[in-house]
């Protein structure tokens, strides 16, 4: 199973072509070294059509925190699947916090992160993008060919009849329902859920689906413990496998659903580079890894490409 906590699993191997790494040079000067590295990573960017896989660290910048802190653990424990699905009032749990950390989570833009990702596409070095954040800001920053690992909060499904529709529709229609609801929160979180007290929630009334009127409604993302989409998932396999290099952005690769396409390349011999703060996952399968922060380094890179 393709679960979003897996930790096996993999998808079996296939035959790739062997693709040359760039290797930095060697030195004990942690700014060259950085320096170094970003030439590698320009190096590889060059040849083109470089696929990106990009975690909640490149949104980071938004105002939309990461899961985890620098050392891995996670710092919020989201709603799992079965708890969503097993009952009512997990439902109607959900659904006030939800509506209420949308409020500022909708006010996210892109960083110049997501914008530096969307002008390495204009410029033919990147081609598509997998997500692992089901924010939007890839494409509000102008990325095309997205593919959103996880889904996305825009989207709403209907669980029992399947009938799909927008989340600011059910948004409208959620104020229509509370009248008076006026609780407001300053968090935040990648998936827009926030902490309530019971009595805020209880006073919230859970949205109904417009076709079958059943109470089943879920925001069309993954949720922790519920299966990535086979077909989406093959697919990315084969965008990886088309590579030329897999440049990761912003991800700790603590989950199975990201990781694998690490994983992946590492054994297709196309080279890998992370860039992301802290220790990952996938740092034994790296060509490259550069710990820094993201936007002054995608920056750094757009200037040594531009040169």
């Amino acid at each position: 199973m393709d679960r979003r906590e897996s930790v096996a699993g993999d998808h079996p191997t296939y035959p790739c072509a062997v693709i040359p790494s760039a290797a930095p040079k060697a030195t004990s000067d942690p700014e060259a070294a950085v320096a170094d590295r970003l030439d590698a990573v320009a190096a590889l960017l060059a040849r083109g059509n470089a696929l990106v896989l990009t975690g909640a660290g490149i949104s980071t910048d938004s105002g939309i925190p990461d899961y985890r802190g620098p050392d891995g653990t996670r710092r919020v424990t989201p709603m799992q699947y079965a708890e969503f699905v097993g009952s009512s009032q997990a439902r109607q749990r959900y659904w006030a916090r939800s509506y209420v950390g949308w409020q500022r989570f909708n006010r996210a833009r892109p960083n110049s992160g997501h914008e530096a990702v969307a002008r390495l596409q204009r410029q033919g070095l990147v081609g598509p993008v997998i997500t692992q954040n089901v924010d939007g800001l890839h494409q509000r920053a102008g990325a095309t060919d997205v593919e959103e690992l996880h889904g996305a909060l825009a989207r709403v499904l209907c669980l029992t009849c399947g009938d799909r529709s927008s989340r600011w529709d059910l948004d409208d229609r959620m104020r229509v329902a509370n009248p008076g609801y006026t609780v407001t929160s300053d968090e935040i979180r990648p998936d827009g859920d926030i902490v309530l007290n019971e009595l805020d929630v209880d006073a919230f009334r859970t949205p109904l689906c417009l076709v079958c009127g059943q109470d089943t409604l879920k925001p069309d993302v993954v949720f922790f413990g519920e299966s990535v989409p086979k077909p989406l998932v093959e697919k990315c396999f084969e965008l990886t496998e088309a590579a030329t290099s897999l440049v990761v952005l912003g991800s700790s690769l603590k989950v199975m659903s990201g990781y694998r396409f690490v994983r992946r390349a590492a054994a297709c011999g196309i080279p890998v580079a992370i860039i992301t703060r802290g220790p990952t996952r996938g740092d034994a399968e790296a060509t490259l890894q550069v710990d820094a922060p993201l936007g002054p380094t995608l920056e750094a890179l757009l200037s040594r490409l531009a040169a």
